[in-house]
């Protein structure tokens, strides 16, 4: 693999665990356990959530590497603003299903014929895009550095193919920890469904620190940009935090997680083979 190619998948394997917006991953891996979920169905639905997430996520770094970076000084100042209003949200989301409370935009949707169906995929796109709103201070340079340079020099085939990777490499993290994710969930409520509603409140409180680390974390940064705030108690240990699973992520590898990824569908589609023939 080139050296450029190398440093955009590195890129892109970091991109989901960066300083701004880390505290969403466990908030988004929180809404694939599903009680009724069966691990064949939890792996498909990991997957395709995590194609969704990741285009909205590349989608907007596309568009504002390309498109808003010339004017991103004037842009950038506003994005703590955002980071705060999502951070609010995503906490009242979390006390909306600790409440018992569904969020309908992550109800599982049944057809007539009662045969499940993913979370509404846009919903996922749009989480997505929020996640890289919310990461764009912290992950913006090493990507323009990275891909945009290569089209700004002329070379769109290289460019594209430098997304790719990038878009590869932060698909191939957060999908190995959905999976991982999915499926141990669905082993651990298969065995006992009536940790359904218990599970369900655990998602909420999970998303609802996430979303007050989040509002936290943009109050502090327009603190830093207007006010000159220091460093903060509470961001310093989430970037502790943060720093050891950019670390882990680093150490894995792409070949680490790939692995993992292959081992745990694997291991899910030789169980479900096994149990068909046997029934």
């Amino acid at each position: 693999m080139g050296e450029g190619f190398a440093l955009a998948l590195g890129a892109g394997l970091v991109a989901a665990v960066n300083p701004c917006g880390f505290a969403l991953l466990p908030a988004y891996l929180a809404t694939l356990v599903r009680p009724d979920d069966g691990r064949a169905s939890a792996v498909g639905r990991a997957l395709r959530s995590t194609a969704a997430l990741t285009l909205g996520f590349v989608a907007v770094f596309g568009t504002f590497g390309l498109v808003v970076a010339p004017v991103a000084s004037s842009v950038q100042r506003w994005l703590p603003v955002f980071t705060l209003v999502l951070g609010v949200v995503l906490a009242a989301a979390g006390a909306w299903v600790v409440a018992g409370r569904e969020l309908p935009g992550l109800r599982v949707l049944r057809t007539g014929t009662g045969r499940p169906l993913t979370d509404r995929w846009w919903s996922v796109v749009g989480f997505g895009a929020s996640y890289a709103l919310a990461s764009l201070t912290c992950t913006i340079a090493p990507f323009l550095a990275v891909v945009v340079t290569a089209f700004r020099a002329g070379s769109v085939g290289q460019g594209v193919a430098l997304f790719a990777t990038y878009a590869a490499g932060m698909a191939l993290l957060v999908g190995t920890a959905a999976v991982v994710v999915a499926v141990a969930g669905a082993g651990v409520v298969g065995r006992a469904r009536r940790a359904g509603p218990v599970l369900a409140r655990v998602g909420g409180a999970i998303l609802l620190v996430a979303g007050l680390y989040v509002a936290w974390y943009g109050f502090w940064e327009l603190r830093v940009l207007y006010g000159g705030a220091g460093t903060d108690p509470v961001v310093e240990g989430a970037a502790a935090v943060q720093r050891w699973l950019a670390s882990t992520a680093e150490s894995l590898g792409w070949v680490g997680l790939l692995a993992v990824l292959v081992v745990v569908l694997g291991s899910v589609a030789g169980l479900t083979w096994w149990r068909r023939h046997r029934a």
